[in-house]
């Protein structure tokens, strides 16, 4: 719900910019920043509401990684973006992940799950997960001070040394111990810079508005909203109250992990 008290999705109805002349965007936070619950905007229910991966029916939880506890920034979602499965991105020759673009906030707060936070893009990484395009911006909450510091990836490497060195370990290690093999990426591991990031965001949004005006086939996504009146899937406030929600996944009464 909105502050109103309005049903909302989160992945269609927040826009994508907090304020488009500066490029500072809308980012939904999924996962506060050293927590290990997986929480993700739930693209394939009614709403699309957050809540934890479930896989082969249990929740899901990223293991800590040696030596970071949990996810190593606040963590979400710019909303209004599709990175497109059917589409083989230029730049990694691969196609996209079917969700919204992801965001590591790398600030000195720790948000709260579901809240929505203005960020100023800084850079990008290209990780290619199980042979899919799967970009991480690095962004800084606009609240967050000093945010003048920051302006491009560079800054971050002074302001925060290593931060981007451990941003590429925890991406490349978060999945072995659960069986599998190092994540890969493009370039090399190499960030890409804010002019780049922004364009890649502006990309997914085209292919988000492709999906919510239903000239993309979205396969099982979910395409209801309240806000976007030029859109097929557009629905009214009794509408969305009709909707029946989700059925809690089956260990909701034991949010503990294992040890």
């Amino acid at each position: 719900e909105d502050a109103a008290g309005r049903y909302i999705s989160p992945f269609h109805d927040i826009p994508i910019y907090a304020d488009a002349g500066k490029n500072v965007f809308n980012m939904v936070v999924e996962v506060p920043r050293w927590t290990n619950a997986k929480m993700e905007i739930a693209t394939k229910d009614p709403l699309n509401p957050i809540k934890q991966d479930v896989k082969k029916g249990k929740l899901r939880y990223v293991a800590n990684v040696f030596p970071h506890k949990g996810y190593i920034w606040n963590y979400g979602a710019i909303p209004q973006t599709w990175e497109d499965p059917g589409h083989k991105d230029e730049n990694t020759g691969c196609c996209g992940d079917n969700d919204p673009i992801d965001v590591c906030e790398i600030g000195s707060k720790v948000c709260s799950r579901g809240e929505v936070i203005k960020v100023k893009v800084l850079g990008t990484l290209a990780l290619i997960d199980e042979g899919e395009t799967d970009w991480k911006i690095i962004a800084i909450n606009v609240e967050d001070p000093p945010p003048d510091n920051y302006n491009d990836i560079s800054d971050v490497r002074r302001m925060k040394p290593g931060y981007l060195e451990a941003t590429v370990d925890w991406f490349r290690r978060y999945k072995v111990p659960d069986g599998k093999p190092e994540n890969q990426f493009a370039f090399n591991g190499e960030f890409k810079d804010k002019d780049f990031a922004v364009n890649v965001i502006k990309s997914t949004h085209d292919h988000w508005k492709a999906l919510i005006a239903k000239k993309t086939d979205g396969g099982e996504i979910s395409c209801t909203n309240l806000t976007v009146s030029d859109s097929p899937f557009c629905c009214s406030q009794e509408c969305a109250k009709a909707t029946p929600p989700a059925a809690p996944p089956c260990e909701a009464a034991n949010p503990i992990p294992p040890e």
